[in-house]
């Protein structure tokens, strides 16, 4: 599970870092290396959706179980 965790972690920093370019340059590094809406981008877009998914639920339960503690 930590490997699972680490790496859902590692693709929603690169998710972020690009929505950056997006906002700071007008620059999609998906869509530059993969090609603006072609099926290889949408499957990049989907797996850093389903990672960003995991680590706020991984982070709910972690902090639900930090209050339980207390």
């Amino acid at each position: 599970m930590k490997f699972l965790g680490a790496t859902a972690l590692v693709l929603v920093v690169i998710g972020g870092i690009n929505w950056g370019l997006v906002g700071f340059f007008d620059y999609n590094l998906v869509d530059s290396i993969f090609g603006a809406g072609s099926t290889l981008a949408r499957v990049v877009y989907a797996v850093v959706g389903l990672a960003a998914l995991w680590v706020l639920a991984d982070w709910a339960m972690r902090s639900s179980k930090k209050e339980v503690e207390v």
